[in-house]
């Protein structure tokens, strides 16, 4: 894996890797948890879901496994229509090239790495308990599929941290989803500097700096609006409806 590319061959992957792969020409990245035996736990698109209502929702179809018209016969879908599902890496791949997702980077490399959904500050749990996550929600589900709060990323950031977002709210912890609000939101804020200058490059140095400090405050190692929470205990709140609440003793987790 390079400086700057997360690329990675199939020989080097091992159980609890969270791995991506870009879709519909590098707009949108796949994430998933490999688990051993050249399969892939990911949250799909499947089942309950909540739309952008915008030109996303035709982009992102192809969350989810390839399309065939003979059945992978290790692939499943589950019947509870929950959206989390076993492929295999060629299905999970879809044609496209594998990376691995980084953990524990430095400052300096998180912001060299422009792109959101590449790499996070935080640091990962075992991989045991990585893979333990990702089959328990297997069986059990992730919640409600939603591309800016809860989605594939969101996802397999979980099983790799255990972390979850207090407020449902807000942003999950999706640095693809931070990085589509973030590039218009900096174009705004730079634009009334057309009114003092008409200096060009001061503008987009400046849309640039609100850009990247968007990212680097809204990655998962840096919030204070995150909490630890175990498989089990999350899908108890799934199942009543206590997602959005936290027991005082479950303090924010300082950042990493």
């Amino acid at each position: 894996m390079g400086l700057l590319s997360n690329r990675i061959s199939k020989e080097s992957l091992k159980p609890g890797d969270h791995i991506y792969s870009w879709r519909t020409a590098y707009i949108y990245a796949h994430h998933g948890i490999y688990i051993g035996d050249d399969k892939v736990v990911h949250f799909t698109r499947r089942g309950q879901e909540v739309g952008t209502g915008t030109v996303l929702d035709l982009l992102l179809v192809s969350s989810g496994p390839a399309r065939s018209l003979t059945p992978c016969p290790t692939c499943t879908h589950n019947e509870e229509g929950h959206g989390v599902v076993l492929s295999c890496l060629t299905c999970f791949l879809a044609g496209g090239v594998l990376y691995r997702f980084a953990y524990a980077v430095s400052p300096a490399l998180f912001l060299a790495k422009a792109r959101g959904g590449t790499c996070t500050l935080a640091v990962s749990d075992p991989d045991d308990d990585v893979v333990h996550r990702a089959k328990y929600l297997l069986e059990n589900g992730f919640g409600c599929y939603n591309v800016f709060k809860n989605n594939c990323e969101d996802f397999a950031i979980y099983c790799k941290t255990g972390l979850l977002v207090v407020d449902q709210g807000t942003m999950g912890q999706s640095g693809q989803a931070v990085s589509i609000i973030g590039g218009p939101l900096a174009a705004v804020l730079s634009t009334p500097l057309r009114l003092v200058t008409t200096n060009v490059y001061g503008m987009a140095a400046t849309a640039v700096t609100v850009y990247c400090a968007s990212r680097y405050a809204a990655d998962i190692g840096m919030r204070r609006d995150v909490v630890k929470v175990s498989a089990e205990d999350l899908t108890r709140r799934l199942a009543t409806g206590l997602l959005q609440v936290v027991e005082p003793q479950m303090s924010a987790l300082p950042p990493q």
